[in-house]
C-alpha cells in the first residue's frame, strides 16, 4: 500500500493561497483563530493582527515621509547655502581676487575646516600669483583623473600641502575645475576636515559638483585664453 505523505504546513499554507474562496465558505474560522502578537506576546484574533500589521506599516511609512521631508529641508538649505556663495563671486569686480573669495566663501557658508584652490593654464598677468604657483605634475594628472569629486579618507595626497594644516587632515573633498564637462582640468578645489566622517566614499556628491561646476566658472575671468 502506498503510504500518503504527512500534510505538511507548506502544503497548507499552498492550498490557502489556491483556494481563495476558503474563508468566505468558512467565515466562522476566522472568529476561532488566534496569533501571537509581537507587542507583548499576548494571544490575539486575526482581525486584531491585522490591525497591529497595519499599524506597523502606517508608522514605517510616516517614518520613512519625516525622513523624506528632513532630507528635502536639509536640500533647501544647502542649496539657499550655495545661491548664496555663488552671488558673492558674482560681485568680485576683479579676476585676481576670486579665487580668495570662493575659498572664503565656502568656509562661511559651509562651515569647511581647510580649503585651497590651485589653477593652471591661467593668464600671464595671474602668473605670480599664489593660487597659480607651485602646481606640480601629480597634483595635474589627479585633477584630469577625477570626473566626480573624490571623497574620502586622506590617503596622502600631496595637493594637502596646499593646506595651512595638512597633518589635522582625516577626511576631504578633491573637486576638479574643468571649463565643460569630458574637458582637461584646469585646477583642483580642497575641502578638508578633521573628521573622518565629514567625506566619506559613496556620498552623494550632487552638491559638490555643483560648487565645482560654478567655481569653474567663475575662475574661467583668469585663465588664459589660448588655454
Amino acid at each position: 500500500m502506498t503510504q500518503t505523505p504527512p500534510f505538511t504546513e507548506d502544503d497548507l499554507a499552498r492550498f490557502l493561497r489556491d483556494t481563495p474562496g476558503f474563508f468566505e465558505r468558512q467565515a466562522e474560522l476566522l472568529a476561532t483563530v488566534r496569533l501571537t502578537s509581537p507587542h507583548g506576546g499576548r494571544a490575539v484574533s486575526l482581525q486584531e493582527r491585522q490591525a497591529e500589521m497595519l499599524r506597523d506599516r502606517i508608522k514605517l511609512i510616516e517614518q520613512r515621509l519625516m525622513e523624506m521631508m528632513r532630507h528635502g529641508n536639509e536640500n533647501m538649505l544647502i542649496a539657499d547655502k550655495v545661491q548664496i556663495w555663488a552671488r558673492q563671486m558674482f560681485l568680485v569686480r576683479h579676476p585676481v581676487d576670486l579665487p580668495a573669495a570662493l575659498l572664503a566663501g565656502l568656509q562661511a557658508q559651509f562651515s569647511v575646516p581647510q580649503v585651497a584652490i590651485k589653477v593652471w593654464g591661467v593668464a600671464e598677468i595671474y602668473a605670480d600669483q599664489p593660487f597659480a604657483c607651485d602646481v606640480s605634475q601629480d597634483a595635474r594628472t589627479l585633477a584630469n583623473s577625477l570626473m566626480i569629486p573624490y571623497c574620502g579618507v586622506n590617503s596622502g595626497f600631496d595637493v594637502l600641502d596646499w593646506l595651512d594644516e595638512p597633518e589635522r587632515v582625516q577626511s576631504l573633498a578633491l573637486l576638479p575645475l574643468r571649463p565643460a564637462p569630458q574637458e582637461p582640468a584646469f585646477g583642483l578645489l580642497v575641502l578638508a576636515s578633521p573628521d573622518s566622517q565629514r567625506y566619506q566614499a559613496g556620498m552623494a556628491t550632487d552638491f559638490l559638483e555643483r560648487i565645482g561646476e560654478l567655481a569653474s566658472a567663475a575662475l574661467s575671468r583668469v585663465r588664459d585664453d589660448a588655454h
